[in-house]
């Protein structure tokens, strides 16, 4: 059999992964494939040494799962935002942009939030972020660009540790590789209670402001 790839995205919770995984997998070793954990908690990978043939699990983040407890940047490098500690005992909306800057994010995406700011607000909501891997100065930059001071709080993810942490990465290699799949979620005292993912990573439908729910 030729060396082949084959990617099989999966919805299942976080919380579910070590339970199902296994015994998923199970399946795919009575035909010789060894099974080993990889990278983060929710990604497995088959090997079949004879076959070449490779299987990857990977499983993204849920509903009812705990944001994860990462460190991001607001305006320089100096001037970290532990993730897990703004959304303690508040509610939140946390959306990421594939970068700062780009068209859909500058013309669409992160002004709809702002024109939605004060409603949001309103709503119960205590901060409203926008992440992208980016480093704290362009996202500096683009705050002032795009007047969010006190409406929309934009963090840095240079090393895209939220995203990877969520396994909502996406490689766009015109923008510099490794960045975040643009998605928005509502995070109620650290647990994410709502969670929207653009289904080519990249699009922009059910992210955008007016589609959050609370």
């Amino acid at each position: 059999m030729p060396s082949k790839v084959l990617s099989l995205l999966s919805r299942i919770s976080r919380r579910k992964v070590d339970i199902v995984a296994p015994a998923f997998c199970r399946y795919f070793q009575t035909s010789g494939f060894q099974m080993t954990k990889v990278s983060s908690s929710s990604s497995w990978m088959l090997h079949n040494s004879p076959t070449g043939v490779f299987v990857n699990f990977v499983f993204f983040s849920q509903v009812g799962d705990r944001i994860p407890s990462v460190d991001l940047f607001e305006d320089l490098p100096t001037n970290k935002v532990n993730l897990g500690e703004l959304t303690k005992g508040k509610k939140v909306i946390v959306f990421a942009v594939p970068g700062a800057f780009t068209p859909g994010c500058s013309k669409t995406h992160l002004p709809g939030y702002v024109a939605k700011a004060a409603e949001l607000k309103q709503q119960g909501i205590s901060d409203i972020i926008c992440v992208s891997v980016n480093d704290p100065f362009v996202m500096a930059a683009w705050a002032k660009d795009q007047g969010t001071v006190g409406k929309i709080r934009l963090l840095a993810d240079p090393s895209a540790a939220l995203a990877k942490a969520l396994d909502l990465t996406v490689d766009i290699a015109p923008l510099g590789g490794i960045r975040s799949k643009r998605y928005s979620m509502v995070v109620e005292d650290g647990k994410i209670t709502s969670l929207q993912v653009e289904p080519d990573g990249t699009g922009l439908s059910c992210s955008l402001a007016d589609k959050i729910k609370l």
